[in-house]
């Protein structure tokens, strides 16, 4: 029989639960892990894929931080691939094709060799509220299990609702029911909520699939991976395979708009604007003929294959028939439908930074019910509110990343000042500082931050330390060595750039876009300066180098900002009483009581005039 107290309960262990609860354990909490089913931990519930634009970038962040997801997908990935290589490096993201059974597996492994952790299998009904704060939960079967700070990490859940054509019903998952009672409570406790929808592909038997009719798409030639620790890079891939949609198929899914929840109104959720269905892209994009279909293993043995592009909650016999008409799936079978799934959330602008909410002490939102989607976005709020959580409870000071440091600080910024009126997606167009947010420097930017606290390694912390100091050498030696003409003019005419007149600097030569070290590796000159140097330590190095000047002014435009973000803003300050601000500055300022008055200036409705007036009164 489990103890009956805790440190920090957490409820639901998806990609957030996991996250919050092994970050909070290992930073010495007692942690009650709650889940509906054991079976299901960490389950991939739509693609069998992490990372992506922007969500590589969040992966990585959370691994510099100590956390496990990029480990765990580096364990079980079975193609790799870094997005975006023709672009500057701000945009590189890597992808990773997971196979689903043993990322849930490998997740629930390392949950269970972490100290400090328990689990019970049950839904969890009511939390137990006592003047303003959370001291723990009730559970269905009529359990009370007491904490001192309790993480919601419900996904898909609260009262779930599951649509494929005409039927509909309760369920947090396929196959799994709903969660009842958490919203009506918190509800009555004076919270927010709305109904968002997301949806899901059919998942089809690869052996009924003329793979030869589809395009092929393989992993990179040198897979790379996402944890800074020494996970082993993959030495065999699965192939992705590409095809695509076509007139037929688009008359197909017209047949069964009418019985469409989403077109009958069914469905009152509002969907994500970036991953939309299948029916949805042929109604707003009518005058494409054809949209991209990725075909992905689900994983190495498996014959089930995830069909992406192809979300759908129309009737079964409909999304059959239209599957029929793709090239390479003329004699496809399903293992089971496309849905979309209706679910509760609570607008984040009732959290703090650190993911605590206003109204009720010590309890924290993190991952759907906070509006957003994505296994990363998840992931990246669980690890932070189990951070807080703990600090929390240990009575040490909060800890939050900020705009410039991380995707992470981005993805809450935006969450609590902004809100979200639809599933919240990462963007590398959402982050103003992404030249210095770039995927291979996370742990530069977030280890030390973690180990200070006491959740990154010592061992991290060192390895940080020797890859800046590889960087900085590399660095120093290209600004002071010289190069010949004679000794690198056929490299530059085979790489159609300008040869030199007299000896150049190897600074001002790596900084031409033709050039990479390793083209120039072979010279005695340059394998001097490169010898034992590390992989990450050469490419820190050219982009440091290449990108000088772009990334010098970002960041004197984030250290700008970052003075606004010291100005501290009272919590209980009276806005009301401040007639020189704009009355919709009042009433967004009372609402969501911002922490800072760099928090402030991101706030809708609140004026570059409305900020001065703030800078005047709280700046003194």
């Amino acid at each position: 029989m489990n103890k009956q107290n805790y440190d920090l309960i957490v409820v639901g262990a998806g990609h957030a639960g996991c996250e919050a609860a092994a970050a909070a354990a290992n930073l010495g909490s007692s942690v009650l892990l709650i889940t509906m089913n054991m079976g299901t931990i960490a389950q991939m519930s739509c693609n069998p894929a992490m990372g992506g634009v922007a969500k590589g970038q969040i992966v990585r962040e959370i691994d510099a931080l100590g956390g496990y997801s990029g480990i765990i997908t580096d364990k079980t990935m079975i193609q790799f691939r870094m997005l975006n290589k023709s672009k500057g490096p701000a945009m590189w993201s890597p992808r990773a094709q997971s196979d689903r059974w043993l990322f849930s597996q490998e997740w629930r492994l390392a949950l269970e060799r972490t100290p400090n952790i328990d689990f019970w299998q049950d839904m969890v009904k009511e939390l137990l509220v006592k003047d303003g704060r959370v001291h723990g939960v009730k559970t269905g079967m009529g359990m009370e299990f007491h904490s001192k700070a309790v993480v919601l990490t419900n996904g898909t859940f609260l009262n779930g609702i599951i649509h494929i054509g005409k039927k509909q019903f309760g369920g947090g998952r396929m196959a799994e029911s709903a969660s009842f009672g958490i919203t009506e409570q918190l509800v009555s406790l004076g919270f927010e909520s709305g109904r968002m929808k997301t949806g899901t592909p059919p998942r089809v038997d690869g052996r009924s699939l003329n793979w030869a009719a589809m395009e092929e798409q393989a992993g990179d030639e040198l897979p790379g991976k996402f944890s800074y620790t020494d996970t082993k890079p993959l030495t065999k891939q699965r192939s992705c395979y590409i095809t695509y949609t076509n007139n037929a198929v688009h008359e197909t899914l017209k047949e069964g708009f009418e019985d469409s929840p989403m077109y009958s109104g069914r469905i009152q959720g509002l969907g994500p604007r970036y991953c939309p269905s299948i029916e949805d892209k042929i109604n707003r994009f009518a005058e494409r003929e054809r949209h991209q279909i990725f075909v992905e293993p689900e994983g190495w043995d498996t014959v089930e294959v995830y069909v992406n592009g192809f979300s759908t909650s129309l009737s079964h016999e409909i999304q059959e028939k239209a599957l029929r008409q793709i090239p390479g799936f003329e004699r496809v079978k399903m293992f089971r439908p496309g849905y979309a799934i209706e679910y509760d959330f609570f607008q984040p602008t009732q959290l703090k930074s650190t993911l605590e909410t206003h109204r009720i002490e010590n309890l924290y939102f993190a991952g759907q019910i906070n509006g957003t989607t994505g296994y990363e976005e998840a992931a990246a709020q669980g690890i932070m509110a189990g951070i807080n959580a703990h600090l929390k409870v240990a009575e040490k000071e909060a800890f939050t990343i900020d705009r410039s440091e991380g995707y992470i600080g981005v993805l809450i910024d935006d969450l609590i000042n902004k809100g979200t009126e639809e599933p919240y997606r990462m963007f590398t167009s959402r982050a103003e500082y992404r030249i210095l947010l770039r995927q291979d420097n996370a742990d530069i930017r977030l280890t030390e931050k973690s180990n200070k606290i006491g959740l990154a390694s010592d061992e991290r912390l060192k390895n940080v330390q020797e890859k800046i100091a590889q960087t900085e050498q590399i660095i120093r030696a290209f600004h002071k060595t010289s190069i010949t003409p004679d000794e690198i003019n056929a490299r530059l005419e085979e790489k159609d750039t300008p040869v030199l007149p007299q000896n150049y600097k190897l600074f001002q030569l790596i900084s031409r876009p033709q050039l990479l070290i390793e083209d120039l590796s072979g010279l005695p000159t340059v394998d001097a300066i490169i010898h034992n140097k590390t992989p990450e330590a050469l490419l820190q190095a050219e982009i440091l180098m290449k990108y000088e000047g772009y990334i010098e002014k970002e960041k004197e435009m984030a250290d700008k900002m970052k003075k606004l973000e010291h100005i501290r803003l009272l919590s209980d300050y009276n806005y009301q009483g401040l007639p020189s601000l704009s009355k919709e500055a009042r009433e967004k300022l009372s609402k969501l009581r911002p922490a800072t008055l760099g928090q402030a200036s991101r706030i809708s409705g609140v004026s570059p005039a409305d900020i001065s007036v703030l800078l005047v009164h709280f700046g003194r």
